[in-house]
């Protein structure tokens, strides 16, 4: 496939992107590397990756953790080891100048994550800050936002690639509380799906949490492929 510009023809059919038959818009409950081995290489635009970090919860035990954070702890934990495989194989599946958007914490942003992108043709091409409206968990400040760093599969380009240009490195959105630990923007979401994709693209979520990327792919108009380890499981959904 050629690098991505949205005057690129792509083959809508359902062999072009997975060697299996997954079906889009829909919350699968799967480990998310399996899914990812269906996928083909060079096959999707955009994808979003929230990993559910095991370091800041090994590494800030305050003792006054409530009980959103009690409730993440028994959620599925991910080793750096396993973020960095899910990496590598985004960056396999992400066609030459598509983007990944990583959800990081301030722990993760202040230790440095460049070690993840190791053997990689993953680079790192801006960073926007989420002001979700609300304080959250911390001992000594307390948190009121969360890091998204963008990331570009190389060729890296902008012209031809990012199609808006009134989207702020700040975005203060807050979110509708819900059963799940660390929700995320939609409307963000919806605004960088459009600025990086085409209608009818997949939109890949291996983490998924609640879906809120495949709300925001639906409603966008695009196509979405992801899943969740722990869906329903742990969130009280049906």
């Amino acid at each position: 496939m050629s690098v991505f510009s949205l005057e690129r023809d792509l083959e809508i059919s359902e062999n072009a992107f997975h060697k299996i038959n997954l079906p889009y818009n829909t919350a699968l409950k799967m480990d998310g590397l399996k899914l990812l081995s269906y996928l083909k290489n060079d096959s999707i635009p955009v994808c979003f990756f929230d990993p559910q970090y095991r370091g800041i919860m090994d590494k800030m035990n305050y003792g006054n953790e409530g009980a959103r954070q009690k409730f993440r702890a028994k959620m599925e934990q991910m080793s750096e080891e396993i973020i960095i495989e899910f990496i590598k194989r985004i960056d396999s599946v992400l066609i030459p100048s598509g983007h990944m958007y990583l959800w990081v914490d301030k722990f993760h942003l202040c230790e440095g994550f460049h070690a993840w992108l190791k053997n990689t043709k993953l680079q790192i091409v801006d960073l926007l800050t989420w002001d979700k409206q609300k304080m959250g968990m911390g001992y000594r400040t307390r948190r009121q936002v969360e890091y998204l760093v963008i990331l570009q599969k190389e060729p890296l380009r902008a012209k031809g690639v990012w199609s808006k240009h009134n989207i702020p490195d700040i975005w203060s959105e807050k979110v509708k509380s819900n059963n799940h630990a660390h929700p995320k923007p939609i409307e963000l979401q919806k605004e960088l799906i459009l600025a990086t994709s085409n209608e009818n693209d997949i939109i890949l979520d291996p983490a998924a949490g609640t879906f809120s990327v495949m709300t925001a792919a639906i409603e966008t108009n695009r196509r979405f492929i992801g899943c969740d380890i722990s869906y329903g499981e742990l969130y009280g959904i049906n």
